[in-house]
């Protein structure tokens, strides 16, 4: 084969690699923002409730300060969306990654991975990704592999078929 033809099939497909990382975090960040305002909503709504409430009656009555803590869970939940959507703008989409390190994409034979954040299972494309944190053990487990490397995960072996 020609180098010019090959050189442009790999740009071709860098590109493509480009887009579609692009849209798999656009994805991620709407589900995130989705799980913010929902967490943004409760925490209004239990410190409407608390306000409600008024002060306790007397020094045994603690139902205002569960709520109080239930707003502060809601608050932490609500932050944690709020610096997850930090990170995937931070993700650099002009890297073509040789390892598996974080904001890489690996298609496994059993799965689909973005290292990002642990959001979890995402259907981007009627496949499902799972788009998990540097801190799992399956990462641990695939850390610096190359396309090609075989690995051994709950007593199931995979191959890294792809990488980007």
């Amino acid at each position: 084969m020609n180098y010019f033809f090959i050189n442009s099939l790999q740009k071709r497909a860098q590109v493509n690699h480009l887009e579609f990382k692009s849209a798999l975090i656009n994805k991620c960040i709407e589900i995130l923002e989705k799980n913010s305002t929902i967490s943004r909503e409760a925490m209004d709504e239990a410190q409407q409730s608390a306000n409600e409430y008024g002060m306790p009656k007397d020094r045994y009555d603690s139902f205002r300060a569960q709520i109080l803590r239930k707003k502060d869970l809601f608050a932490e939940q609500f932050q944690k969306c709020q610096d997850d959507i930090l990170v995937y703008r931070k993700i650099d989409l002009n890297v073509n990654y040789e390892k598996v390190v974080f904001g890489a994409i690996v298609i496994t034979t059993h799965h689909k991975l973005f290292i990002a954040t642990g959001l979890g299972k995402v259907n981007f494309e009627n496949e499902d990704y799972f788009v998990i944190s540097p801190r799992t053990p399956l990462f641990q487990t695939i850390k610096n592999l190359s396309k090609g490397d075989l690995f051994e995960f709950n007593q199931g072996k995979s191959k890294i078929l792809e990488l980007f």
